[in-house]
């Protein structure tokens, strides 16, 4: 009966400020700062630190690894550990500040199925002087955006159709439409489809089907 009068319920514990070193470690923190002698207690905060670099291996090649070690060690204790820290001590305020908001890009394209990156592949390739390389840049712009436009279509696509949406992106820039060269035909890029679709998997089922029995 006094087993059970004297169980500890995570409600009724302290809050752990870095709950993935778990209960156990925190109130190894804890007895740390509780140390009168600030020698013992240097002591102890190697000790400590020396297990949570054990605890993740993993990171032990990462850049200021060890920084972050005793940053998270001195958040573990509230910030009232006074050791001696071979890193400039990160002050509480610093920690707890907000990072500044993401601005995003808040551009609205006409034909959002073939994605910023074409329309900055066509940005670049305007500032190129004509020629083979330039060319044979936009005849790749354009096959990757027919690519895009039967991926969301799921049907064939004129030629024209490309040409039509890559002058009206580049500003009339690029008009491959008078060149008489045609892009890469729409059943080659949906064949491609497939077969990287089977790849994956598709056909999977099919061979269930007809495997034998060994036994």
């Amino acid at each position: 009966m006094n087993l059970v009068e004297n169980l500890e319920y995570n409600t009724e514990r302290p809050k752990l400020f870095i709950p993935e070193y778990g209960r156990h470690f925190q109130k190894m923190v804890d007895h740390a700062v509780s140390i009168a002698d600030r020698e013992e207690r240097n002591k102890e905060a190697q000790a400590i630190i020396s297990v949570m670099g054990n605890l993740q291996p993993h990171l032990r090649d990462v850049p200021d690894f060890q920084h972050k070690l005793w940053d998270q060690l001195f958040i573990m204790s509230d910030f009232k550990l006074d050791v001696d820290s071979p890193f400039p001590i990160t002050s509480k305020e610093v920690l707890q500040q907000r990072p500044e908001p993401l601005e995003y890009p808040q551009n609205h394209p006409k034909y959002r199925f073939y994605g910023n990156n074409i329309k900055r592949m066509i940005d670049v390739a305007v500032k190129w002087e004509k020629g083979d390389m330039r060319s044979g840049l936009e005849y790749a712009i354009a096959n990757h955006m027919k690519k895009c436009y039967l991926t969301w279509n799921k049907d064939t696509v004129e030629d024209v159709a490309i040409f039509g949406h890559l002058k009206e992106m580049s500003n009339g820039e690029i008009d491959l439409a008078n060149d008489g060269e045609n892009l890469t035909d729409s059943g080659q890029f949906l064949k491609n489809r497939q077969a990287k679709s089977n790849r994956n998997g598709g056909g999977s089922k099919k061979g269930q089907r007809n495997r034998k029995k060994r036994y």
